[in-house]
């Protein structure tokens, strides 16, 4: 009998050690060695770089640092990390023991119209304590632990994913109001220029070197450039507009500010681009694919442990005192008990077996997610790099027609003055160097938004201030994790 009793608490020990389903192992995957346009180094940990500060731009800076501290998709992601480690204590709750207690007074006494109904005051006091134990056994409360502590992993890399896209928008909003400004600042130079060749035109009617007809496309004109002004006007405070709502500010807040004018922002530095593998270290959102997955591993032993008897050990005290009022009498009562009870599933339709498979189906999910996560995120890197490559190239182009066009425009207008050339070389000519103008500022908006796009996709910047680096799961052969 002894050795019985010396086995029962061994067994249970080495049971309680038991914890059934797979061990999340980092997910891995095939991947390129570089980028088709980018070299063969490692950029290392992009996540603490301000690459922004490559606009050498300081309004910009500010705008970027008060959107990551204020903005309110971020502090809701922040306030979801809040919850997530909560239910870190909620899952791990279940494997510790419990102990409630509670404690009641009654006073009370019978009487009406017959003697027998008549008794005495009494006054009944009691208490309680109970405490219950689930043993973990097969890991349940574990793997519960596991799937909220991967949870919370998540939560904080979605966090880092909100504040990426934060400075994203905040960035491409900014170079969107510069580049309004620009257009605008075209546009008033050619309505200057404009109206000066609509005046000379004038002159030349009265005397008698120009016709009604070449006034009347003078006019038209001036007029086209002022129809063209208004819609600028709306796109940059609409731009203004979203900067400050991203900010947490009311629309209007900054439009008066951004009014001042600057420079369209031009990248002084390029973008190092590293490697394909430095993107499952640097990329937030890879980490929240990759931590969902890790909750789902640990969901499937969640589900086997249910598939297994559990032991619920529990007791309880339930002390009380008595005492009756007429004749004095009082007295103790106290009850006690202790002992295991065991749940055993037996027959459940199959649906306990059912679940584990769901469990695992998710998981194997959960790997495809976080592979499509990689393949997107290198997509998005090698399409803008292609684009940085060639916007710049195109950017440089237009510099060179505008300088071209205009000088056109200067011999064209020589020439009318004497005589030499019809107004409608002077207005083609103006045309030329207005689009010529134009397109050169939607491709120095198009070059600076390449490389916020080249930045992102990279993950840079959302950790700024920040000193530790993220590490990520290995890379290697295309294959889920085992076990699903």
């Amino acid at each position: 009998m002894s050795s019985i009793r010396a086995t029962i608490p061994l067994a249970m020990l080495l049971l309680s050690g038991c914890v059934v389903g797979p061990d999340h192992k980092a997910p891995e995957t095939q991947m390129p060695g570089k980028f088709a346009e980018g070299g063969t180094a490692t950029n290392g940990d992009v996540a603490t770089v301000a690459w922004w500060n490559a606009f050498n731009d300081s309004r910009l800076n500010g705008y970027v640092a008060t959107g990551l501290s204020q903005n309110l998709t971020v502090l809701q992601a922040l306030e979801r990390i809040n919850q997530a480690q909560s239910q870190i204590t909620v899952a791990g709750a279940g494997a510790l023991p419990s102990l409630t207690g509670s404690a009641s007074h009654t006073t009370g006494q019978t009487k009406g119209s017959f003697p027998t109904n008549n008794s005495s005051v009494q006054n009944n006091s009691s208490g309680g304590l109970d405490v219950s134990w689930l043993l973990d056994l097969f890991g349940q409360y574990r793997r519960s632990k596991e799937n909220a502590s991967a949870q919370l992993d998540a939560a904080y890399s979605t966090a880092d994913v909100q504040r990426l896209t934060l400075i994203s928008s905040v960035v491409s909003a900014y170079i969107d109001v510069r580049y309004y400004q620009e257009r605008l600042a075209i546009a008033r130079e050619n309505l200057k220029s404009r109206r000066e060749t609509l005046d000379l035109t004038k002159l030349q009617l009265e005397a008698g070197a120009a016709s009604r007809l070449d006034v009347v496309q003078s006019e038209g004109l001036v007029n086209s450039t002022l129809a063209d002004m208004p819609g600028l006007e709306t796109s940059f405070r609409q731009a203004a507009h979203r900067i400050a709502t991203l900010l947490g500010m009311p629309a209007s807040s900054l439009v008066v500010e951004l009014q001042r004018g600057a420079r369209q922002p031009v990248a002084r530095r390029p973008a190092t681009t590293g490697i394909p593998a430095d993107l499952i270290r640097n990329r937030p959102d890879i980490r929240v694919a990759e931590r969902n997955l890790a909750a789902a591993t640990a969901q499937i032993g969640v589900a086997e442990s249910r598939l297994y008897p559990s032991i619920t050990i529990s007791g309880s005290i339930s002390p009380s005192y008595v005492n009756l009022s007429n004749n004095g009498s009082r007295g103790t009562s106290n009850t006690w008990s202790f002992g295991p009870s065991l749940v055993l599933p037996i027959l459940d339709g199959g649906s306990l077996r059912a679940n584990v498979d769901i469990a695992k189906s998710s998981a194997r999910e959960q790997y495809l997610v976080w592979k499509s996560t990689v393949l997107e995120a290198i997509e998005e890197v090698e399409n803008a790099l292609a684009a940085v490559n060639r916007d710049k190239q195109t950017e440089d182009a237009l510099r060179r027609t505008v300088k071209s066009y205009q000088e056109a425009l200067s011999l064209a207008t020589a020439s009318y003055r004497d005589g030499a050339s019809s107004l409608l070389d002077v207005l083609d000519a103006q045309r030329q160097v207005s689009t010529a103008q134009a397109n050169l500022a939607t491709a120095v908006q198009k070059t600076a938004q390449d490389y916020v796009s080249l930045s992102i996709a990279l993950g840079g910047g959302y950790a700024v201030g920040e000193t530790q680096a993220v590490t990520g799961p290995k890379v290697a052969a295309a294959n889920p994790p085992k076990g699903m």
